[in-house]
């Protein structure tokens, strides 16, 4: 295994040399366990930990590494590093984090697709789906939509599953997957050699069947689903990067229950694209789209233009991104004044013991 094959490229390659990082090795994250991190090399894999330095001047959870991370490294002893320098990422995938309002939860980095997947059978739900191309359009990422378990249901169905998606997306790629590996070679040709897929989806939707069969090796250990309740037994208990037979590279994630949207950069107006293309005929420039007289949304969705459904679910994840803007803004004047009040104590108390 190369670096290359871990997806290292020359912008990493040029950064490198820039920042005269030359003395240090260079590795991929390829999982985390509570502040202790697996590295990936060419040669090898390290358990490794964070310098002083970069552990006490982060000021947040973004500051720390995540799985698909490039780090600058150096080994202490055999098999284990320190971690000196994050290199730049060129995309992020998160949320916000559960239960903490204005904060995110990093899923993974330096991703270039996201795979969604859904199970037919019991998790297929549209407003779910476009809150996974929301994060994934807000980081950047190209998004790709599998849906699992199509042996359970009828073709029917499938048809029926498949043109719901087509008729909100039709730009989106949708691959249609059983347990019984029908439709992984389809899915296996888009994977390109030095790409990063990170797997999206909701626990027991059949992400790390997937990996399994895209390895072709047991990677994850995966149960059967429970028939009492119709969630998997098993849960990806962590995240964690794998390199395929060919040439791909797979992040695995935990199932989420909650796809909380903390998207700052555009990723709700490319999911809803073909709804806000309306508003360019809008009355008022500053219309909200919610009650406006001459709001060509609202006129659209009155006329069968539009979804009432896909209207409905825009609007929820709208408040909930102006909701989440708002507490992080908060969260940031506070953490702010925290750290002045901070300073400002060890200020008073340095001026204390000079005196």
């Amino acid at each position: 295994m190369t670096l290359d094959d871990l997806g290292y490229n020359e912008d990493l390659k040029q950064y490198r040399i820039e920042q005269k990082l030359e003395n240090f090795e260079v590795a991929r994250v390829v999982s985390e366990h509570k502040e202790r991190y697996v590295l990936r090399n060419a040669e090898k894999e390290l358990d490794a930990e964070l310098i002083g330095n970069l552990r006490f001047t982060a000021e947040s959870r973004a500051d720390f590494p995540a799985v698909g991370d490039w780090v600058a490294f150096s080994e202490y002893d055999e098999g284990k590093a320190l971690i000196h320098v994050i290199y730049p990422r060129h995309s992020i995938i998160e949320r916000q984090a559960v239960g903490k309002q204005g904060r995110v939860q990093i899923i993974a980095t330096n991703i270039d697709y996201g795979i969604i997947i859904q199970a037919v059978d019991r998790d297929f739900n549209l407003n779910r789906l476009e809150r996974y191309l929301t994060i994934c359009h807000a980081a950047r990422v190209k998004p790709l939509v599998v849906l699992s378990k199509v042996d359970l249901i009828n073709e029917e169905k499938l048809k029926k599953c498949i043109d719901q998606i087509n008729h909100r997306h039709q730009e989106i790629s949708v691959i249609a997957v059983s347990n019984q590996t029908t439709g992984y070679a389809a899915l296996e040709v888009l994977l390109e050699k030095g790409k990063t897929y990170c797997l999206l989806g909701s626990s027991g939707v059949g992400k790390s069947t997937l990996l399994n069969s895209l390895a072709g090796e047991e990677q994850m250990k995966t149960k059967e689903i429970s028939e009492s309740v119709n969630k998997g037994k098993h849960t990806t208990s962590h995240r964690e990067l794998f390199v395929l037979e060919n040439g791909g590279i797979l992040v695995d994630n935990p199932g989420m229950r909650e796809v909380g949207i903390a998207d700052t950069t555009g990723g709700l107006e490319t999911t809803f694209e073909a709804i806000l293309n309306y508003a360019q005929k809008c009355t008022f420039k500053d219309c909200s789209h919610t009650h406006e007289y001459g709001c060509a949304i609202l006129e659209a969705v009155e006329n069968g233009e539009i979804e009432e459904a896909a209207y409905a679910n825009f609007r929820k994840i709208e408040k909930e991104k102006t909701h989440f803007a708002s507490n992080a803004q908060e969260r940031k004047k506070k953490d702010k004044d925290l750290g002045r009040l901070i300073k400002e104590m060890k200020k008073q108390k340095k001026n204390t013991k000079n005196y």
